[in-house]
C-alpha cells in the first residue's frame, strides 16, 4: 500500500486522519451541528438541471443537486430526487429527458427553476429560458445552455437503507443518444471544461461554486511501478 505521493525529490506524506478530537457521528442519530455536512462534504457536484415534458406537452425544468456521469459506453448520466417529482412522473411517462449544463451566466434562471411550481407551470418561461427542440427526444433543451445531453431513460430505481427499507428517493439512470456542445468551448479537438465556468452545488442551503481556467490544474495518471 503506498503511504504517501513522490514529486520529484519531494516526498508529500497524507495528513493522518482524524484523532479523537474528530467530530464523529451516526447520521440515523443525528449530526449534532447546525447544518447537516453530508452534501456539503461530498462536494461540490455538477449540476444535473433536467428538463422533460409531460403527455399534454407542458415543460419541466429543475435543477437536482444529486447527479453524475456513470459510464462511458454507452455513455450514462444519472439524478435522484427526493419524492416523486414532476421531473420523475414525466421521464418515467415518456422515457426521455434532457441535461442542460448550468453555468455562472445562468445562475439565477436555474435558481429560479428550483421553485415548487405545480406540474401545469413552464418553468422555462418561469425563468425566461428558451425552449430548444431535441433531435433525437420528445424532452426540450434550454437554448441558452452551452451544453445539453438527450437521453433515454435506461434505468428508475428506488433506493432504500442497508436495512432494506425503501427511502422516499428515486434515481434516474439515461442513456446519452445525443450531445450538443456550443463550438466556442472546443480547442483544437479537446473540450474546455472550465472555458463555460460550470457551477457546482456545495452543500448547506444554497452555496456553489464556479469552475475557472484559474481553478484548474493537471495530473499525470501514474503506470505500475510508481516512478
Amino acid at each position: 500500500m503506498r503511504r504517501g505521493y513522490r514529486f520529484g525529490r519531494s516526498r508529500l506524506k497524507p495528513s493522518p486522519m482524524a484523532d479523537e478530537t474528530a467530530h464523529t457521528y451516526e447520521p440515523a442519530k443525528g449530526h449534532g451541528l447546525k447544518h447537516d455536512p453530508f452534501n456539503a462534504i461530498v462536494g461540490p457536484r455538477p449540476i444535473g438541471w433536467i428538463s422533460s415534458i409531460n403527455a399534454a406537452g407542458v415543460a419541466n425544468l429543475a435543477p437536482y443537486s444529486f447527479f453524475n456521469a456513470f459510464n462511458y459506453r454507452p455513455p450514462i448520466i444519472g439524478f435522484s430526487t427526493i419524492g416523486w417529482k414532476d421531473s420523475v412522473a414525466n421521464i418515467e411517462a415518456s422515457g426521455e429527458f434532457c441535461w442542460n449544463l448550468a453555468t455562472k451566466a445562468l445562475a439565477e434562471p436555474m435558481n429560479i427553476t428550483c421553485t415548487p411550481a405545480p406540474p401545469e407551470i413552464d418553468e422555462f418561461e418561469v425563468a425566461g429560458l428558451t425552449r430548444a427542440p431535441g433531435r433525437l427526444v420528445a424532452a426540450p433543451r434550454v437554448l441558452e445552455s452551452p451544453v445539453n445531453f438527450e437521453c433515454r431513460l435506461s434505468q428508475l430505481v428506488q433506493l432504500q437503507g442497508a436495512d432494506g427499507i425503501k427511502a422516499d428517493t428515486w434515481l434516474i439512470l439515461g442513456e446519452v443518444v445525443m450531445i450538443h456542445i456550443d463550438p466556442r468551448l472546443i480547442t483544437d479537438g479537446v473540450y474546455e471544461t472550465a472555458t463555460a465556468h460550470p457551477i457546482l452545488r456545495a452543500g448547506r442551503m444554497g452555496d456553489y461554486f464556479e469552475i475557472t481556467p484559474e481553478a484548474m490544474f493537471s495530473m499525470r495518471r501514474p503506470g505500475w511501478p510508481i516512478d
